[in-house]
């Protein structure tokens, strides 16, 4: 076999065992809606930190959906991370109604914190539960969730619980990239797998990470990562690293998010942190750009110009990619149409790599929230990976 044969061959085949994992692995994941709830008044208390920067059109109906938890035990910690718009005064509102609410008001940024992270120290700090459960200031929650978490960590002694959400945001093509966004990235942390001891897999995720106070503590919180971009993950990787146990379930009948309103929002909200995987090693962008182009843009070009073996294999690593997407679809209600989507979305995952680098590199740095971070003081933030 000539070179473009074997090359196209072994994409076929390591894009099809890559399927065949996530396929495997999501339907291994055990979903927190099936998960009991239990009754017993003594369980313990859950504070909920919500970080908030110019949340003003989410963060009314977010909180709303926390206060309405069926679970005893609770307190909400809403951290107001120097707001410019109504999110002041929409957190005082609340906290008027409901006392179970508890607002932080944060003007200043000390030096060598990014502002999220800051806020969700600051939220802990505040905080009173023997769980602290850490999310955003858009996410809804399904008024059982906290329960069922609490339920599941107790009745598998975990120190760590993170949900995998619903996206809701709107547009076929927006779906699309979230949708290989997503399926992307579970091939890379494969979840499924973060539970068990042996592996060195780990995860965290921004819109329900649940987690032991006294665990939190011991690992040194938020400042540990104080000037990571991917706060959520990296909790998560020092979590596993510390030796405690953690376990990510589905919850996507319980955790939604409209994650993006239109797809430039996407790609102007991914320019703080695309680069974080490869912790802003611009020697690494190269090979990471021909490996997506490798295993996503090539292959359909293959199909329309190549022959023989190499078009066949061409044809087979799209259809393991289609049917993986498509499967995402079935599995977060999304039209069958995103699927097909996921043909485009590699170029404009490109696109906004290279954007993000450029962007960087003019700047120093990242802009987040009005904030510019210097890239020095990134790349000094322990790797995502491995």
């Amino acid at each position: 076999m000539d070179f473009l044969t074997v090359a196209a061959m072994i994409v076929f085949v390591l894009t099809f065992l890559a399927a065949v994992d996530l396929f495997l692995g999501l339907v291994r994941m055990k979903r927190l809606a099936a998960v009991e709830m239990r009754s017993d008044p003594t369980r313990p208390q859950v504070s909920i930190i919500v970080p908030a920067c110019n949340e003003e059109d989410s963060i009314d109906r977010a909180l709303r959906s926390q206060l309405q938890q069926e679970y005893t035990h609770l307190e909400i910690v809403a951290v107001n991370d120097r707001s410019s718009d109504s999110t002041p005064d929409i957190l005082e509102k609340l906290q008027q109604q409901d006392p179970r609410l508890k607002v932080l008001h944060l003007d200043e940024l000390p030096a060598g914190w990014l502002g999220k992270a800051h806020a969700l120290q600051r939220g802990a700090e505040m905080a009173a539960g023997e769980y602290l459960l850490f999310t955003d200031g858009d996410i809804i929650m399904e008024k059982t969730t906290v329960s069922r978490a609490v339920s599941y960590m107790e009745s598998q002694g975990l120190d760590h619980l993170c949900l995998v959400f619903k996206n809701i945001s709107p547009g076929l093509l927006l779906n699309s990239l979230i949708l290989e966004s997503g399926a992307a990235l579970l091939q890379i942390f494969r979840p499924w797998r973060a539970g068990r001891k042996s592996s060195r897999c780990f995860i965290g995720v921004g819109a329900f990470n649940m987690v032991k106070r006294e665990v939190y503590k011991e690992i040194g919180g938020h400042d540990r990562i104080r000037m990571h971009p991917v706060d959520d993950i990296m909790l998560g990787k020092i979590i596993k690293r510390s030796g405690y146990v953690q376990e990510c379930l589905l919850g996507l009948d319980l955790v939604t998010l409209r994650w993006y309103e239109n797809l430039g929002h996407m790609v102007r909200g991914l320019m703080k942190n695309s680069l974080a995987m490869i912790n802003y090693r611009y020697a690494l962008l190269p090979p990471l750009v021909l490996g997506i182009a490798i295993f996503t843009l090539l292959p359909p070009w293959g199909i329309l110009f190549a022959d023989g073996a190499v078009r066949y294999f061409c044809l087979g690593t799209v259809a393991a990619r289609l049917a993986v997407h498509y499967s995402g679809t079935r599995l977060v209600g999304l039209s069958p149409l995103c699927a097909a989507g996921t043909i485009v979305t590699p170029y404009i995952s490109v696109y906004i790599l290279l954007r993000a680098a450029w962007c960087n590199y003019r700047d120093g740095g990242i802009y987040w929230r009005g904030t510019h971070y210097d890239l020095a003081e990134l790349r000094k933030n322990e790797p995502l990976l491995p």
